[in-house]
C-alpha cells in the first residue's frame, strides 16, 4: 500500500521534515524564523498522524445477535425458502427468499448428482433472477438510507447474495452473523432466562367466565399484559381452536413470545392469562410456565348463565358447521365415553346450543378445572377474587386492577366449586 492511502481513502500528502531544508541561522532574527517553522513542521506531523488515527473505519458487514440488534435496522429481510420461513421466522422478517423451495431442491439433486460447478452456475442465474424480482416489487420505493439485516440458515451464501445486491444498489445491508441458527439458539437461551426478571399476575377462572375478556380490558386501561393465547392462535381448551387463524408452529411461538416479553418492561406487573403447559399444539416455554406458577393470582368468577353466554359468542363459528364441532369431540371419547359424546352430538345436530354448552360446562371444563387449577398454582388460593356478570364489568374491574385494587373485588380464598 502506497504511503498516501489507507483502505482506499486518499489522504494527505506527508509533511516534510526540517531536515531537508538545513538552515544556517546567520541572525536573531532568521534564528526565530528557523525556530517558528521548526514548530509548524511538528505541528504537521502531530496533524497528519491524526488525519491517520480518524480516517472513517468501514463498519462490519455482518452482525451478531443479541437483544437489541433487532431494532438497529430499518427492516429485517429472510432470505430462506418460504417452507423455512413458515416454520419459524424473525417476527416481521420480510420474505426475501432467494431460491424457492422448488429451485432449492432441484440446485441441491444437481450438486450432489451430477457436478458441483453446473449447480452453481444454474444457482446463481436462479438467485439473480429472484433478486431482481424482490427489488422491483417488496423491496420497491425504500429510500436510498434505508438499512435492512438479512439472514438465511447459517448466514452464509443466501443472505450473502442478497445483502452484496443491495449494497451495490445504494443500501446500507448487513448480514446476521450465523443466520437463523444463531437467531434461534439466541431465542431458546432467552427464554430460559428471561422470565425471570417479571413480576406476574395470573388471571384464573373456569372456562367461560371470562378470562381473555378481562386481560383485553386491562391492556385497554394501560396495564402490561401477555397474551399467549392470542400469540398461540388458540383458546387453550378442545373447542378453543380458531376458525380464520392457523396455530403457528412451536418455533414460530416461541420467537413471538420472547418477542412480547421484549416490549414488556419488567419493572411494572404484567398480567397473563393463566394456561396450562399446552395450549392447543403449542407449548409455553418452561422457564415461563414455571415463573407463572409461582405467581401471585386474579381469580373471576361469573355466574352459570353469563359463562354460557360468553361461549355461545365465541363458539359461534360451530353453529354454521357441527360436523367440525362433531369432530372436536370424538376427542373426548377416551375420557366421557361415546354414549355422552353422542348425546352432545345430538344436541349440536338438533341446535340446542344453550344447553350443549350448558352440559360441556358441567360435565366437562369444570371438573377439569377443579382438578388441576390446585396443584398447578399453588397461590391460586390467596387470590384476589373479582366478580363479572356481563361485559359491562370487564371494563371496571380491569381499572381497579390497573389501579392497584379490585373496588368491588375480596380478598380470600377462591369459590372453585361452580
Amino acid at each position: 500500500m502506497s504511503p498516501g492511502r489507507l483502505s482506499g481513502r486518499s489522504l494527505p500528502p506527508h509533511p516534510p521534515s526540517t531536515d531537508a531544508y538545513p538552515i544556517v541561522a546567520t541572525s536573531e532574527r532568521q534564528l526565530r524564523d528557523t525556530r517558528r517553522f521548526s514548530r509548524n513542521m511538528a505541528v504537521g506531523r502531530l496533524s497528519y498522524a491524526r488525519k491517520i488515527l480518524t480516517v472513517k473505519r468501514v463498519m462490519p458487514l455482518s452482525v451478531a445477535i443479541g437483544p437489541s440488534v433487532l431494532t438497529q435496522f430499518d427492516a429485517v429481510l429472510d432470505a430462506r425458502s418460504p417452507s423455512e420461513y413458515a416454520e419459524d421466522h424473525v417476527p416481521e422478517a420480510l420474505s426475501c427468499p432467494v431460491l424457492d423451495d422448488a429451485e432449492r431442491a432441484r440446485i441441491g439433486t444437481i450438486y450432489k448428482q451430477e457436478s458441483p460447478f453446473e449447480a452453481k452456475r444454474l444457482g446463481a442465474a436462479l438467485v439473480a433472477r429472484n433478486i431482481a424480482r424482490h427489488i422491483e416489487t417488496t423491496l420497491a420505493g425504500r429510500p436510498r438510507g434505508w438499512r435492512p439485516l438479512v439472514y438465511c440458515w447459517r448466514g452464509g451464501k443466501r443472505s450473502g447474495a442478497l445483502a452484496h445486491v443491495l449494497r451495490e444498489v445504494g443500501w446500507d445491508a448487513h448480514t446476521l452473523e450465523g443466520g437463523y441458527k444463531a437467531y434461534r439458539r439466541h431465542v431458546v437461551e432467552s427464554l430460559a432466562e428471561l422470565p425471570a426478571a417479571f413480576r406476574l399476575r395470573v388471571i384464573h377462572g373456569p372456562t367461560g367466565s371470562g378470562k381473555s375478556r378481562l386481560l383485553a380490558a386491562l391492556g385497554s386501561a394501560g396495564a402490561q399484559v401477555l397474551d399467549l393465547e392470542g400469540l398461540a392462535a388458540h383458546r387453550g381448551s378442545v373447542l378453543g381452536g380458531l376458525p380464520d387463524r392457523p396455530q403457528p408452529s412451536q418455533k414460530m411461538f416461541e420467537s413471538l413470545v420472547l418477542q412480547a416479553l421484549r416490549a414488556i418492561d419488567p419493572g411494572r406487573e404484567v398480567y397473563v392469562e393463566g394456561e396450562s403447559r399446552k395450549i392447543g399444539q403449542v407449548q409455553v416455554p418452561e422457564a415461563l410456565m414455571a415463573r407463572m406458577r409461582a405467581s401471585d393470582c386474579v381469580l373471576v368468577e361469573a355466574p352459570l348463565d353469563a359463562r354460557v353466554a360468553f361461549l355461545m359468542q365465541e363458539y359461534r363459528h360451530f353453529f354454521a358447521d357441527p360436523a367440525a364441532l362433531a369432530a372436536q369431540l370424538d376427542c373426548l371419547v377416551a375420557l366421557h365415553g361415546r354414549a355422552r359424546i353422542g348425546e352432545w352430538k345430538a344436541l349440536a345436530a338438533g341446535g340446542a346450543w344453550p344447553e350443549l354448552v350448558r352440559r360441556l360446562l358441567e360435565e366437562h371444563y369444570d371438573p377439569a378445572y377443579r382438578r388441576s387449577s390446585r396443584s398447578n398454582y399453588a397461590r391460586l388460593a390467596e387470590a384476589e377474587v373479582v366478580s363479572v356478570a356481563d361485559d359491562r364489568d370487564f371494563a371496571g374491574v380491569a381499572r381497579g386492577l390497573a389501579r392497584g385494587g379490585a373496588g368491588s373485588a375480596r380478598v380470600g380464598a377462591p369459590t372453585l366449586a361452580v
